[in-house]
């Protein structure tokens, strides 16, 4: 994505080069947010639907738990920790819906039609935050404390399957709190794992203890393991027999809820795709035939590197000179098992 694009904040559309870069904005603000993109030449909005339903369930989780991560508080006498906000009412996910749908149909159109370029979609991110000034004034209906932003920038989609195309990820740091819930304070505290990158590593992820890998800082992570250890061809999904499995950690290690981590599952259910949520263990990794990562912007995006320190511990340096690596190298083209869950998903993005 651009360093600029269009922004409606505060009731006002800012135009380049007036809008922050997304990772600006995101942390100077709190609040949950979610990001998808245009899809068949900025035709629709990618499960746009799925995106909403998420982007509520955050904005309660925070509101009900940690609604210090929801709202910016405007005057310094208020903070909304000591002044509880009130309980959602029985329309509060459905008016949060249409107070984003609104906001985006403010700026997307502006956006759409001053950023035409060929082979280019639309970055698209919605930031539902809390206004604290407003928060005594409201009587039960929460939404009236909520404030909606919308950014829209150019993205160049993925290719998917093209040599050179994979990503190269690296184990660096512990998973993060309130992982069920995508909030814009984790971009400010993923800063700190940026010290650990080694170089040409792509996306970083996350573990509670060097081994089970949890997610990526901006992805879900998943690997395609052998069963056993016996040297077999992949078998059709339709066959009784079918040696691998897709496996990614569960929601309730600490995970965000993907939308396209819960497509990927869909598609595994629905093809017969033996499927298992559990953390892929680095110490199986012998096991592992294929590997990938998801998000909304990348769809599926094949790992063709994945580094591990080989020891843990050597994290607590916060050096990375003195850090040693333990690698595992996959195939340069899409394993089967990757490129049918893209196909499949790739059509559901059609419909």
């Amino acid at each position: 994505m651009t360093s600029t694009g269009f922004l409606y904040s505060n009731g006002m559309i800012f135009y380049p080069p007036d809008t922050p870069p997304i990772s600006t904005f995101l942390e100077s603000n709190p609040g949950a947010y979610t990001t998808t993109r245009t899809h068949n030449n900025t035709a629709s909005l990618l499960f746009w639907d799925r995106h909403l339903q998420r982007l509520s369930n955050s904005v309660k989780i925070l509101l009900t738990s940690n609604p210090q991560f929801l709202f910016k508080s405007l005057n310094s006498t208020i903070n909304p920790l000591l002044t509880p906000p009130p309980p959602p009412n029985p329309m509060w996910e459905s008016t949060i819906k249409s107070l984003v749908n609104e906001t985006v149909n403010k700026v997307l159109p502006v956006a759409l039609r001053e950023t035409r370029n060929e082979g280019e979609e639309l970055a698209v991110t919605a930031l539902v935050t809390g206004n604290t000034e407003n928060l005594s004034e409201v009587k039960g209906n929460v939404y009236e404390a909520l404030d909606v932003h919308v950014h829209v920038g150019s993205h160049v989609p993925h290719v998917f399957g093209v040599k050179g195309n994979g990503a190269r990820v690296a184990v660096v740091g512990p998973g993060r709190d309130i992982a069920e819930a995508k909030y814009s304070d984790w971009v400010r505290l993923r800063k700190s794992l940026e010290k650990l990158r080694p170089p040409s590593v792509t996306e970083l992820l996350l573990s509670k203890d060097g081994d089970r890998i949890l997610e990526g800082c901006v992805t879900n992570f998943f690997v395609v393991c052998r069963k056993d250890d016996r040297n077999e061809k992949y078998l059709g999904v339709n066959e009784n027999t079918f040696p691998y499995e897709v496996q990614t950690a569960p929601i309730g290690d600490g995970v965000l809820p993907g939308v396209i981590r819960q497509l990927v599952i869909e598609v595994c259910l629905s093809k017969g795709i033996p499927f298992r949520e559990v953390a892929p263990s680095w110490s199986e990794h012998e096991f592992w035939q294929e590997a990938f990562i998801t998000s909304s912007l990348r769809i599926i995006q094949r790992v063709e590197k994945i580094q591990v320190p080989s020891s843990w511990q050597s994290l607590e340096l916060k050096a990375l000179k003195e850090i040693s690596w333990e690698e595992k190298q996959f195939e340069e083209d899409p394993g089967m098992i990757t490129a049918l869950i893209q196909k499949e998903i790739m059509e559901k993005a059609g419909l």
